[in-house]
C-alpha cells in the first residue's frame, strides 16, 4: 500500500462551491482506476471544523505503484495541475490498513494526523504502535476505515481515517469528504504491512 496526498491552499475568500462543482463533475473518473485502493476528495473550509484555511487535498491509498504512476504520468493528474498549479506531492509507505466498524457506510469526514518520527525511538516498536493505533481507530464507533503510513525521507508518520458522522474519534486535520472512489478497496491488505 502506498499513501499519497497533495494540497491546494486557496484564498480566504475563495468560493469553495467551485471545488464542490469540480468534484461533482470529475470525481467519478477514478471510480474504476486500475491500481487504486481509494481516493478521497477532501475539502477544508476556513472556520469549519477548526480549519484555518480553505484547502482542497485529495488523499489516496494505492494498491500498486503502476496505478499511481499511471495517474501521475498518464495524463489524469494534468487536470489539477492546469487548474491550480503543480503541487508538492506527499508520499508514504503503508504501515497498516483496517476496515472500520462502519465499513459499509458512506464517509462524511476524514481526519489526517501527520507527526514526526522522533529521533532516538526504537523504530520497530514505534511502527508497531502506529499499526496498533490504526486498529484502535478502526474499532471506534462510526469509523469507515483507518490507515497509517510513513515517509522515511522526512521521517513523518501519517494516520488517516474516514468517518460516517461528524463526531470523529481521531485527532488531526478534519476534512469534508466530497466523493470516495474505491475501485480496489477490497484489495488493500488488512493489518500490518510487514
Amino acid at each position: 500500500m502506498h499513501a499519497m496526498q497533495y494540497e491546494f491552499v486557496l484564498p480566504a475568500d475563495y468560493d469553495m462551491g467551485i471545488i464542490r462543482s469540480r468534484v461533482a463533475r470529475v470525481g467519478h473518473l477514478l471510480d474504476e482506476w486500475d491500481g487504486l485502493g481509494i481516493k478521497t476528495y477532501l475539502l477544508r473550509e476556513r472556520g469549519v471544523h477548526g480549519s484555518p484555511v480553505n484547502q482542497y487535498g485529495p488523499f489516496y491509498l494505492w494498491n500498486t505503484v503502476e496505478g499511481m504512476n499511471d495517474f501521475l504520468w498518464g495524463g489524469a493528474f494534468q487536470g489539477p495541475v492546469d487548474d491550480f498549479g503543480r503541487p508538492r506531492i506527499l508520499q508514504w509507505t503503508g504501515l497498516a490498513f483496517e476496515e472500520g466498524t462502519a465499513a459499509g457506510s458512506p464517509a462524511s469526514l476524514a481526519v489526517r494526523r501527520r507527526q514526526p518520527v522522533p529521533e532516538g525511538v526504537e523504530l520497530a516498536a514505534f511502527m508497531a504502535e502506529a499499526a496498533a493505533e490504526t486498529g484502535r481507530l478502526a474499532a471506534e464507533d462510526g469509523a469507515v476505515l483507518a490507515a497509517s503510513a510513513v515517509n522515511t525521507h522526512a521521517w513523518e508518520l501519517v494516520h488517516f481515517s474516514l468517518w460516517e458522522h461528524d463526531a470523529a474519534k481521531a485527532e488531526g486535520d478534519v476534512f469534508q469528504v466530497l466523493h470516495l472512489s474505491q475501485p480496489g478497496r477490497a484489495g488493500l491488505s488488512h493489518g500490518r504491512q510487514w
